[in-house]
């Protein structure tokens, strides 16, 4: 099948691949740059980006606020023309700050999911920066785009589509998961498609819908494109790269993971997640871990009913201590099985 470059407005990423935001510190300025340099969408996630500040524990929100600017000029030095964007999570606490941060460091395009971005089409007027919600049901894109549409008479640049089978927090409850039917999504993915062409009809504009949860390879990409896709979001294969920032004991996680270590877990927070089983999950089957210090990462957490520190596990296991530490991953993870170059698996997008 022929692939088109993917278009976001002026934007053309030669590669119609979008690599997924990865918090905390898997997907910094080294696996963005490397991405976007290859023709693909490199993707920074904002999520406690500042963790390895001196002045994180005392203010975190600060320390995140510095590094988004200092991570996309970096970034930027890697990828040249490339097009580097990052992910900003709604459920962010001060998440309108994370936003106006990252437009006046003048990324390309920002991502945001983990609730629906209402705000974020005020948060970039004037700027040339290009906005995406990502959504999981018909339902959330209809409601994103009427209101964007009524209130800023104006469409997103792009959409993603983020199904079951992808890492991280999920936009689906447990039983969604786990009667889970793909062909039935598949369904859900052409009316989402439909529904934003509407709008791009409205405004005599093109807006590509790329699906992103548990795209591994170029079949996948093809069976997306046929759906009426313009492109994919890839984050899992990517950890087990050269590029990607995550510690090596991190990458060898994903290296030795089997299809059974892949379980479902909740978030401090309620969501369902998905990650690798390790000794950190075996541990909170025994109850609480206790919360030493917020970190104000959340806007809807409270350290003192939470069963464990989220950013804690992900700090943890960015730098390493996969023992204590959370691993989030997609559900084609266990595939993994060498470490490579960016490089190599774009290759096969081409």
């Amino acid at each position: 099948m022929d692939i088109k470059p993917l278009k976001i407005g002026d934007l053309v990423a030669k590669i119609p691949v979008i690599q997924g935001g990865m918090g905390v510190g898997i997907s910094l300025s080294g696996l963005a740059g490397a991405v976007a340099l290859e023709g693909g969408v490199g993707i920074i996630s904002t999520a406690q980006i500042g963790f390895r500040s001196p002045d994180f524990d005392k203010n975190p929100i600060a320390a995140n606020l510095k590094a988004i600017g200092e991570e996309i000029k970096k970034a930027r030095e890697i990828a040249k023309d490339g097009i580097i964007g990052v992910n900003i999570m709604v459920a962010t606490k001060d998440y309108e700050e994370y936003v106006k941060t990252a437009v006046k460091a003048g990324v390309d395009l920002i991502i945001s999911g983990a609730g629906l971005p209402i705000s974020l089409p005020k948060l970039i007027e004037g700027s040339k920066t290009k906005i995406a919600p990502i959504v999981s049901s018909l339902k959330s894109a209809d409601v994103i785009c009427k209101l964007w549409d009524r209130k800023y008479q104006r469409t997103p640049d792009l959409v993603v589509i983020e199904g079951a089978r992808a890492g991280g927090h999920l936009g689906f409850s447990v039983e969604e998961l786990e009667r889970f039917d793909q062909k039935e999504y598949d369904g859900e993915i052409k009316k989402i498609i439909a529904l934003v062409n509407q709008y791009g009809e409205k405004y005599e504009k093109e807006i590509p819908v790329v699906v992103a949860g548990g795209v591994y390879d170029r079949a996948d990409l093809d069976y997306y494109v046929s759906l009426g896709a313009s492109g994919v979001q890839i984050a899992s294969r990517f950890v087990a790269t050269h590029e990607c920032d995550a510690d090596p004991k991190y990458k060898e996680a994903y290296l030795n993971a089997k299809e059974e270590d892949i379980v479902i877990v909740k978030s401090p927070v309620g969501m369902p997640g998905r990650a690798i089983n390790n000794a950190f999950l075996e541990r909170l089957k025994g109850g609480p871990i206790k919360v030493e210090v917020c970190r104000k990462c959340l806007s809807a957490c409270n350290p003192a009913t939470i069963p464990y520190c989220i950013t804690q596990a992900l700090i943890n296991a960015a730098k390493g201590d996969v023992d204590n530490g959370l691993l989030f991953c997609g559900s084609n993870a266990w595939r993994i099985q060498e470490l490579v170059s960016v490089s190599d698996i774009l290759e096969e997008f081409k």
